[in-house]
């Protein structure tokens, strides 16, 4: 396992035992916290079984590197971010494969302050370092420091800083941790709630972490996992539903009704929060479904920013131009407060308060926005060739369009409708996301319209 096939294109991921394992661990581990040249890494790990080996590995790699390891033990992905900004550690990593398989497993690493990692500078390094094993000679031998209790503690003060508790009005919320690493970090927020007065009910839907996953792989984005939570709402007649991937750093949401709120819509629902509590704020947001958002913060005064796809670039974005809040369609929300991090846990409080305030349901606040920006969902597919695919696409409708842009694959917007197609930066895919203004009945026939001019299969 010399050649580290287990680095993707935004963080660590790979076979168990195939390409990634213990040992490949403790070489990115102490690649890590040598090429920081740390004093300290912050260590956390999610609810596979392989998980806690391949943290002790890491750890003992930082260690012999002459980094101190600061464990915070079972936890979330954000949990490790806040610990990284809240210790001032050097580093950050988490051991998780997140929604991959479960033969799988992986990492996603930060740097001080819990900045993203340049791929140049410091990810292609930390490979290189990993690969060559070219260790240098500390003068020490770090140490191990237990702080997972007070690193939730101080992660739990973060995350309920964002809400005022004393405005929770008496909601039922089902909440599904699917087995992952989410549960005993919603209890302890909900122990925090309780002790401050809040009369929220939560309805925990396979809560307990368990490595075996019983009830699937926690990938609440697939249409096949909805009813695992929607149902739950439906039966208990619950105000909204919850769900987490994994390491629980994207949550989705469900009304009242038990429909799936789509991530998109999410996000301007997030940015007229923001924009409630902070007029004229910057919201950033990715340029795969725009339209919505862009009305919700113009009309709400603020300024939107589209930034390129992924976590590196949403943060970087959200840096410059000290944005308050970024979202993506795909879940991912991210907060400037946060370490301009993305968090699960912010944004199904943030709900629970506006809906709280405001009298009105979850179904109540996005159902208007379905009517008024209709959006197909993302649809994959499976080409021989992506870019003779796509260039099929856009000699087909380049004529209509009123404007081409390229921030991330190629967008086309046309009198009343809009789309985006990007390639997949791992696998001979292409994903296609439609758009429309004030009428949903065209977007199917538009799917099947430009799939016919893509090929291949869609997956």
């Amino acid at each position: 396992m010399s050649d580290l096939t287990c680095f993707k294109a935004y963080d660590i991921r790979g076979e168990i035992g195939v390409n990634i394992d213990e040992g490949i661990a403790y070489r990115i581990g102490r690649a890590v916290a040598q090429h920081f040249g740390a004093k300290a890494v912050v260590i956390g790990f999610d609810a596979r079984e392989t998980s806690p080996a391949f943290a002790v590995a890491a750890a003992r790699g930082a260690m012999d590197a002459g980094a101190d390891v600061l464990d915070i033990g079972m936890a979330g992905t954000e949990e490790m971010y806040w610990a990284t900004t809240e210790f001032g550690a050097c580093a950050g990593i988490e051991v998780t494969a997140s929604h991959n398989p479960i033969n799988y497993n992986g990492m996603k690493i930060v740097k001080s302050a819990s900045r993203p990692l340049d791929d140049a500078a410091d990810f292609q390094v930390i490979k290189a370092l990993a690969a060559s094993q070219d260790w240098g000679t500390p003068t020490r031998v770090g140490k191990m420091r237990d702080v997972a209790g007070a690193a939730r503690e101080k992660y739990v003060d973060r995350v309920l800083g964002f809400v005022d508790v004393a405005t929770l009005a008496p909601l039922k919320i089902v909440i599904n941790s699917g087995n992952g690493a989410a549960g005993p970090t919603v209890d302890a927020i909900l122990d925090r709630l309780a002790a401050q007065g809040a009369p929220i009910e939560i309805i925990r839907v396979h809560h307990d972490p368990d490595s075996t996953f019983p009830n699937g792989i926690p990938n609440p984005l697939l249409p096949e996992n909805h009813a695992a939570t929607s149902d739950v709402v439906v039966r208990e007649g619950a105000d909204m539903g919850v769900a987490f991937d994994g390491d629980f750093d994207r949550c989705f949401f469900f009304d009242g009704a038990g429909r799936f709120v789509p991530g998109e819509y999410v996000v301007g629902l997030l940015a007229a929060i923001f924009l409630d509590k902070q007029a004229g704020g910057k919201i950033v947001h990715d340029p795969r479904v725009i339209w919505n958002t862009q009305d919700i913060v113009a009309a709400k005064g603020g300024v939107a920013i589209q930034s390129k796809t992924g976590h590196a670039f949403i943060k970087q974005t959200m840096r410059s131009e000290h944005a308050i809040y970024g979202g993506e369609m795909s879940a991912h929300h991210y907060f400037r407060d946060f370490a301009y991090c993305d968090s699960g846990m912010i944004p199904w409080l943030l709900v629970a308060e506006l809906v709280s305030k405001s009298g009105q349901s979850l179904s109540d606040w996005v159902h208007d926005r379905f009517t008024a920006f209709p959006s197909s969902g993302e649809t994959n597919f499976r080409v021989a060739d992506a870019g003779a695919a796509i260039d099929r696409v856009l000699a087909a409708y380049r004529g209509q369009a009123l404007s081409l842009d390229e921030t991330d694959g190629v967008s086309l917007a046309l009198a009343d409708w809009r789309f985006n197609l990007r390639r997949s930066n791992t696998e001979p895919l292409v994903r296609l996301n439609i758009e429309s203004r004030g009428g949903s009945e065209g977007l199917a026939a538009r799917v099947s319209d430009i799939a016919d001019l893509l090929g291949g299969v869609r997956v």
